[in-house]
């Protein structure tokens, strides 16, 4: 099988663009702190799409169709996680009651973290896949695993409030319980307590390092590329401020969303159990294929879009959940 060949220039090129764009968005939260509208969110949102397939097709040119498609059903792949990872957002802005105007540099934070935290995943995934085939069974049941508790518990949603990370900082840190406009500290009585603000990004943070747990091994399901993996989590993740700000008034539609997520974790799974059957095992073993993966993974996806709008319009009380691997035990020490 054909490896892809990155050299260092186009690896500095590719991190400096994800880095400028994270600059970018760093830049406009600090200087102009703002509620972001939907006509503002539409315009970033399309833009970040414009870049992601812009790399796509000069990918696809530079280095031909396969890895194009591989890199595509990564994105997508990512792409669709991270919207869960939104609904997970969005009730740690409403438990906190984050002000608006500083919600985009919360979720900026939450990006940052998030792609270091997918970088150190991915060198390491990518180090123990190279070391060790059966890595890939490992990887596989994994996703299983993630693929049967998210389904068990999908209707579900995790209680912010009583996560490990969040008690231990209030066990540990002087905490005021007002915030001082976008400050993570501020001074009470004299001594330096830290904002709820604070609070809020341990647990953006904590969340970021289960995500990136579960999305790793399942962009590492349609392709063993270390350069298209790192593209496609960080073309997914650059485009979550805005998406954020687009759908937050739309993701309690997506009733069938937790359930699609369950069915795509447990695909991948499967054919990464697949691929190590046929390299360790026999060859005869059949795989599964770029083209084929894609074709499921957005079926997957239209169909429970299209099935949970069209729950949603006859019973407009059906709410969303951005579901749960151990359901209300997942917080708990």
């Amino acid at each position: 099988m054909r490896m892809l060949q990155i050299d260092g220039l186009t690896w500095t090129v590719t991190i400096g663009l994800v880095l400028g764009l994270l600059a970018l968005d760093l830049i406009l939260a600090a200087v102009r702190p703002h509620k972001v509208g939907f006509g503002e969110a539409v315009a970033w949102s399309i833009g970040y799409i414009l870049v992601a397939v812009a790399f796509g097709v000069w990918l696809t040119l530079a280095h031909g169709g396969d890895f194009g498609q591989q890199y595509f059903a990564g994105y997508i792949v990512e792409k669709s996680l991270s919207v869960d990872n939104l609904f997970v957002f969005v009730i740690i802005m409403s438990t906190f009651a984050v002000p608006e105007e500083h919600q985009h540099k919360v979720l900026t934070f939450g990006i940052v973290v998030a792609l270091i935290m997918r970088a150190i995943f991915i060198a390491l995934g990518a180090t123990l896949l190279s070391l060790f085939s059966f890595m890939f069974l490992l990887f596989g049941l994994l996703l299983i695993y993630t693929g049967i508790q998210l389904f068990r518990h999908r209707d579900e949603d995790p209680d912010v409030e009583n996560n490990v990370v969040v008690r231990t900082a209030r066990r540990l840190l002087p905490l005021s319980t007002e915030y001082d406009g976008g400050k993570l500290f501020t001074r009470l009585e004299g001594k330096r307590v830290g904002t709820p603000l604070v609070v809020v990004l341990l647990a953006i943070g904590g969340i970021d390092l289960l995500f990136a747990l579960d999305s790793i091994p399942a962009v590492f399901g349609v392709t063993d590329e270390p350069y298209l993996v790192f593209a496609a989590n960080a073309f997914a993740l650059l485009g979550l401020r805005a998406l954020y700000f687009l759908v937050k008034g739309l993701l309690d539609r997506l009733v069938y969303l937790s359930a699609g997520l369950a069915v795509i974790l447990g695909f991948i799974g499967i054919k990464l159990i697949l691929h190590w059957a046929h390299v360790d095992i026999d060859e005869n073993v059949p795989e599964i294929s770029t083209p084929v993966s894609l074709a499921v993974i957005i079926g997957i996806l239209v169909v429970v879009t299209v099935a949970s709008l069209l729950k949603t319009r006859k019973d407009p009380s059906a709410k969303a959940h951005p579901g749960s691997l151990r359901g209300s035990r997942l917080e708990e020490d």
